[in-house]
């Protein structure tokens, strides 16, 4: 295995995302993984020669009897799976476990990588133990998309959601062909160059471990919201039942509710930073549609990110109809509503004005 280049991503000095060459299946000790990603069409582990499912049944690991015997299966919300703790026989497989990334459909490279972060996410959450992530130029082989075209965009989605608090230490993006190396060492430094944006001092500060304790602690911002409401817009009438309530009970209670329709194949939603970090509750509206939301995960796994990173949770689960939940989204005291019952909806309103009074979960 080759090192190429190695970036740190801004506020995150424990942190790394290193560009490799070499073969995902014959790794060094240095560069051992946590979870090695893969990528498939739903349910298709074939083999082929060129695939690394291929390189990997080469070595006596199959992908398709992995599949059989899933660890945490969130296809249906996320598009992936996670293998049970692995004991290769071949030394050069050197990872604990596979992710599966298996999109039912295939969009445009920014929202391939998109994708795989939104994937990751509740796996992090689940298994918090994963730390160390390796995965080739997705899409870049089979899918036959030039490697400059893939790597830019999953480098800037990497980075963002690195930067942000997802919980990854190293993310190893690997070249299998040395012809590729020239074209995506260019990329690469490219982007590098481009890292000069300062991370905001709260942001960084709380991102950072290593900071000096002997600064003193900027000023605290105040939220500009109380209650960001996050809904599927096929469950409005319920979103506008809850706002009413709220209102109703404090009518100066500053909700936001206005999502606007985001461009789904972008990366990651600049938007619903902003305006998650400024609210202090987010009120997810758990349901089938929420889950068939790309939206309405993405505000999730931000809030959940904004969660972890600060230590508090700010995520208000109420359960509107009956779900395949996730588990990261129902491991908390979610308010059950189910199946939109409005009374348990206006009940639920007193509960959380009583969680914002207090400063306090519900």
């Amino acid at each position: 295995m080759q090192r190429i280049d190695t970036l740190i991503p801004p506020g995150r000095p424990a942190a790394r995302v290193e560009l490799l060459l070499g073969d995902l299946t014959a790794l060094d000790a240095e560069y051992a993984l946590d979870v090695l990603v893969v990528s498939a069409f739903p349910g298709d582990y074939l083999p082929t020669p060129g695939s690394l499912i291929g390189a990997l049944h080469r070595k006596g690991l199959s992908v398709e009897a992995l599949a059989a015997d899933k660890d945490v299966d969130l296809r249906s919300a996320y598009a992936c799976w996670l293998s049970r703790p692995l004991a290769p026989t071949d030394p050069g497989l050197r990872f604990s476990r596979i992710l599966c990334f298996e999109p039912a459909t295939r969009g445009q490279p920014p929202e391939v990588v998109g994708d795989i972060f939104r994937a990751l996410t509740p796996i992090l959450a689940e298994r918090p133990e994963i730390r160390r992530i390796g995965l080739p130029v997705v899409a870049a082989g089979d899918q036959g998309y030039a490697i400059p075209t893939m790597l830019a965009p999953l480098l800037e989605a990497a980075v963002h959601w690195i930067t942000r608090g997802l919980p990854i230490e190293r993310l190893s993006i690997v070249l299998y062909d040395a012809a590729d190396v020239a074209a995506a060492r260019e990329t690469f430094e490219r982007f590098k160059a481009q890292l000069t944006t300062p991370v905001p001092q709260d942001l960084s500060r709380r991102l950072s471990p290593e900071a000096d304790a002997a600064t003193p602690e900027p000023a605290t911002v105040a939220p500009d919201y109380d209650v960001f409401i996050s809904y599927s817009h096929k469950n409005t009438a319920a979103s506008e039942a809850l706002e009413a309530a709220l209102r109703r009970l404090q009518p100066d209670l500053r909700i936001f509710v206005d999502r606007k329709d985001l461009d789904i194949g972008c990366a990651w939603q600049p938007e619903i930073f902003e305006t998650l970090d400024r609210c202090r509750k987010v009120v997810a509206l758990l349901s089938p549609d929420y889950l068939a939301s790309k939206v309405c995960k993405e505000e999730f796994n931000i809030a959940w990110i904004r969660a972890r990173e600060a230590d508090q949770d700010i995520i208000f689960p109420l359960y509107l109809f009956s779900a395949a939940l996730p588990t990261y989204m129902k491991y908390r005291n979610f308010f059950d509503c189910r199946e939109g019952d409005a009374d348990k909806i206006e009940a639920a309103s007193k509960v959380l004005l009583k969680a914002l009074a207090s400063g306090s979960t519900a």
